[in-house]
């Protein structure tokens, strides 16, 4: 609730990116209903200023699966971004760029910032 705002969504951003957005830049809620289950939400999802789709998940447990997770909600994003749009056509479809935020508030001892890949969980393909 406090994060339906778009004033409150573009300060939180600000304060968490170091950012200077005006606190009347173009801000679309887009978060999606009903992802990887029932009755589940993604946390705050958002597209800024016409540039970025902003995701922003919290968590109070560590979860090795956030880059799976969030490749999985912006896939979702993109499609319900793009149902009038002709995919299979040779013209581009010009997408915001994604920014994937996670935020963690539970007891484990963890590094202020860290970078997790998906490609670090992919299994070990020898080709021949």
């Amino acid at each position: 609730m406090y994060l339906s705002d778009p004033e409150r969504l573009i300060d939180v951003y600000n304060a968490i990116q170091n950012e200077n957005y005006a606190l009347d830049t173009s801000i679309e809620i887009n978060t999606l209903e009903n992802v990887l289950y029932k009755d589940r939400i993604n946390d705050v999802s958002f597209v800024l200023d016409n540039k970025f789709i902003v995701l922003i998940e919290h968590q109070s447990t560590i979860c090795e699966n956030m880059p799976l997770r969030l490749l999985l909600y912006i896939g979702r994003l993109y499609e319900k971004m793009t149902t009038n749009e002709n995919i299979y056509g040779r013209t581009p479809i010009p997408l915001e760029a994604p920014e994937f935020l996670v935020l963690y508030n539970g007891h484990e001892n963890v590094p202020k910032e860290e970078i997790q890949y998906l490609s670090d969980v992919f299994k070990e393909i020898h080709w021949n």
